[in-house]
């Protein structure tokens, strides 16, 4: 039931895995849909037509890009310049950092990031449906470039063992960051966005990466009907996010046309998905949807996320007008959700923000 290396998931939910009839809602916004009715594939857009000869082959990549950020709030990228090679180191030395023992990820200063970098589970959790059976490094790429900075200082650029992780990482980041900002440019240029806001704001300075690792849940069977998240509903608190995930084993499910959808995985193809930001910023013509990641009973899975995200006192104000969300920064953005998260267990996000504070139903 578990190993040296995993949580002590049951310890810490056996409460509410016990009172499984818990129905409260406690004002939550996630049940907005009915079980997962089929696998999808997400749309796949073809990148290298970014560079193709002919303006209209051009134009029609940036099209579907909008099209699907407006239809899907979700789809895939392939040929995004991100080699196969630096996504298997990658893959690699994740979860060699997860399967150190549950007691040194927890220390204050572990093998491979400073404090308050690990976090596991959901410690304000009050029912079943908002329990997250999973694990996570969550990083700001400072941390990552700064000590790679170091690194290259002081051992000739040969790093240590625990500082493969984070080598692997900045090349990571700084190819997927081009990308997010690429792709960013897009979306602003096809709401008729000249100006330069989004590049500004959005540094590698302010951004951010995860490591996820979503144990199996062998418990889950036992509670009937009632899904054990690996990561419970939620929207994205960014401009956008840039997924790779683990190709072997699904999970990722998403909101389309008032259903949940199951993810197909695609070994060639990073996720994109956008983030609330982007849906205030575009007055709504870009959706930001929930999504969430379901528990395996036999099997692990790992991700990496990539949050674009701007700095705190940026301000973020709808484009077009009349607005649908009333001007807000993006520190108070997310002060605003772990509030909400703390008081509620969940997170209410962008309705929060509406100008006709309509904030129980999803925007």
């Amino acid at each position: 039931m578990g190993s040296v290396w995993d949580p002590p998931f049951m310890e810490a939910y056996k409460n509410l895995l016990e009172k499984k009839e818990e129905t409260r809602n406690n004002n939550n916004n996630n049940e907005v849909v009915a079980d997962v009715v089929e696998e999808c594939e997400l749309p796949v857009i073809d990148l290298s037509q970014l560079e193709a000869r002919e303006e209209e082959a051009r134009e029609e990549c940036k099209s579907q890009i909008a099209r699907a950020s407006e239809e899907w709030g979700f789809f895939q990228v392939v040929n995004h310049g991100i080699s196969g090679d630096i996504l298997k180191r990658l893959r690699w030395e994740e979860e060699k950092a997860f399967k150190e023992p549950f007691d040194v990820k927890t220390r204050e200063e572990n093998n491979y990031f400073s404090a308050g970098a690990y976090r596991w589970g959901s410690p304000t959790a009050t029912c079943i449906k908002q329990l997250s059976w999973s694990e996570a490094f969550h990083i700001p790429l400072t941390d990552i470039i700064a000590s790679n900075n170091n690194n290259d200082n002081n051992n000739n650029n040969i790093p240590s063992n625990n500082n493969t992780l984070r080598l692997i990482m900045e090349h990571f980041a700084s190819r997927v960051s081009k990308l997010a900002e690429r792709i960013a440019e897009i979306l602003a240029e096809k709401m008729g966005d000249k100006s330069s806001f989004i590049k500004e704001n959005c540094l590698p300075d302010t951004c951010y990466m995860r490591l996820n690792r979503y144990p199996a849940c062998p418990v889950r069977a036992r509670c009937g009907d009632e899904i054990i998240n690996g990561l419970m509903a939620h929207t994205d608190s960014d401009f956008l996010t840039i997924l790779y995930q683990d190709h072997q084993v699904g999970g990722l499910q998403l909101v389309k046309d008032g259903k949940w959808i199951a993810v197909k995985p695609n070994p060639e193809a990073l996720i994109v998905n956008i983030g609330d930001l982007f849906q205030a910023y575009s007055n709504g013509l870009y959706k930001s949807v929930y999504h969430r990641v379901v528990t395996n009973p036999i099997s692990e899975r790992f991700s990496t996320a990539y949050f674009f995200c701007p700095s705190s006192d940026t301000v973020i104000d709808s484009f077009t007008k009349p607005s649908l969300y009333r001007k807000f920064n993006f520190r108070e953005y997310r002060q605003q959700v772990r509030h909400d998260v703390c008081t509620l267990g969940s997170k209410i996000g962008l309705p929060r923000f509406l100008l006709t504070h309509h904030h129980h139903q999803p925007a």
